[in-house]
């Protein structure tokens, strides 16, 4: 079963106490809102797709905001279109199906997941251990395994010869410290893995962790609002419109 954004943060934290969250289940990306998803392309010189999870397909969090999806149509000319691929609960492996349904004159490649491929594995935080080394070394089994996931991953859009950005998983923001460092301490094991991608490849990368820096980025704890929303599409524009322009290296976006 997917799970969606919202168990992420909180699960990736598992031994604190946290509400129960509601799943719901997510749902294949043709046929659901359509008219949210994808644009006419017919007349556009450039095809801007969205892949990945909840980052993007976040309208139903974005409450009486505009979704991610509206916010970079905003911020774009009239030569872009885009379609939005991604799927609320999706991880790093669910992306080859969303890759099925590319647009056959895309240009351009967003995507952020792996929050998800966290949540899968937050059970470690609560792993008895007699010594830190076995800690150290379930992390890094899951680690590894998170990077032969995602390289596969990357393979399958090195493939489709289009420019591509990539995106880190952002940090949540609960008032509480200590729940907030074991969040951040549990995604970086994650977060590691996808800026060196990014890096070898010499492919963009959105900064989640930077972008959402504000307490007014967030809807609640776990949850982006439309103002961090707002921030997240200026990235991606600027680094959709600097993908082609610069081949020198890894550009950061913020």
């Amino acid at each position: 079963m997917n799970l969606n954004r919202r168990q992420l943060i909180g699960s990736a934290a598992g031994c604190c106490a946290f509400p129960a969250i509601t799943t719901e289940p997510a749902t294949a990306a043709p046929g659901r809102d359509e008219e949210l998803r994808q644009d006419d392309s017919s007349n556009c010189r450039y095809h801007l797709v969205l892949l990945g999870d909840s980052v993007f397909d976040n309208q139903r969090y974005a409450g009486n905001g505009p979704a991610v999806i509206n916010q970079v149509r905003s911020q774009l000319s009239a030569e872009y279109a885009v379609t939005l691929l991604a799927v609320d609960g999706h991880t790093t492996r669910d992306i080859a199906s969303q890759l099925q349904h590319l647009p056959k004159n895309a240009t351009h490649l967003v995507v952020s997941v792996g929050g998800n491929d966290a949540l899968a594995n937050s059970g470690v935080l609560n792993r008895p251990a007699t010594h830190s080394s076995e800690v150290f070394w379930a992390l890094s089994e899951i680690r590894e395994a998170f990077a032969r996931d995602y390289g596969r991953m990357l393979e399958q859009l090195s493939n489709l010869d289009l420019p591509v950005v990539l995106s880190t998983i952002y940090d949540p923001r609960f008032q509480d410290a200590r729940h907030q460092q074991l969040c951040v301490a549990a995604l970086g094991v994650f977060n590691d893995v996808i800026t060196r991608a990014a890096v070898s490849r010499g492919w963009p990368l959105l900064d989640l962790r930077v972008i959402f820096s504000e307490p007014g980025d967030y809807a609640n704890a776990i949850e982006p609002g439309a103002a961090g929303g707002k921030k997240l599409a200026r990235a991606i524009v600027a680094a959709v419109q600097g993908s082609s322009a610069s081949a020198s290296g890894t550009n950061i976006h913020v």
